[in-house]
């Protein structure tokens, strides 16, 4: 039985499993790189299923373990750079102009999210690559505010590294259980995803009452 088979037993044929299975099946680890750069391009892509599924590759034979940390940290890099790029075409003024036309946000917000960058960015970047959902949003930013490409991609490197070795290993240990490590790194990225949504929403709420505040100073 080939790995897509075993992944399919216990992923719906259509799921993610079974494609990039299929990947890792035909183009070995490269085809694991591929899933993952991918991965970091469309973040619905989900890496707890990729990364342990070629964990388990690896303990099958498909590829040697050495093979499946290069090619899944190579991958993370080509895309997490893709995405700097994007920062890096959309460019400050770009950003700025943009953010002057979205409701209930000031100017100021955005420099001072700029100056944090400025100050906390290389551990952002380093530790942002082992957050779910975060792992792909902190390149634009550090493509917009033109981080020094060596330093961009060694902080990428390393962040990527550890949060794919983790989960790779993972895969490679449990061996037909790989998908439990979905199941608990899901977890991670539900709290991690409402964290961010009560944020938005207590960020919102504050500024429409404030914004409510100035008017009703102003009418009086």
């Amino acid at each position: 039985m080939n790995l897509t088979a075993m992944a399919l037993a216990q992923q719906p044929a259509d799921g993610v499993a079974g494609w990039a299975a299929g990947l890792v099946d035909t183009m070995g680890g490269p085809g694991a790189g591929l899933a993952i750069a991918l991965e970091n391009l469309f973040p619905p892509l989900p890496s707890e299923v990729v990364l342990p599924l070629t964990g388990f590759a690896a303990g099958q034979g498909v590829l040697s373990l050495a093979s499946a940390l290069f090619w899944t940290t190579l991958g993370s890099v080509v895309g997490a750079v893709a995405l700097y790029w994007i920062g890096v075409l959309l460019g400050r003024e770009r950003m700025h102009a943009i953010w002057g036309k979205l409701p209930l946000v000031k100017a100021s917000d955005l420099v001072r999210t700029e100056e944090w960058f400025s100050k906390h960015g290389t551990k952002a970047v380093f530790l942002g690559r082992m957050v779910p959902i975060f792992r792909s949003l902190i390149s634009v930013p550090a493509g917009v505010e033109r981080m020094p490409m060596p330093l961009f991609i060694m902080l990428t490197t390393l962040g990527s590294l550890i949060w794919n070795g983790i989960l790779v290993l993972a895969g490679y240990w449990l061996g037909d259980q790989w998908d439990v490590v979905e199941t608990y790194v899901g977890f991670l990225s539900k709290a991690v995803l409402v964290m961010v949504v009560v944020a938005v929403v207590a960020y919102v709420a504050v500024r429409v009452r404030s914004r409510g505040r100035a008017q009703h100073r102003r009418a009086s």
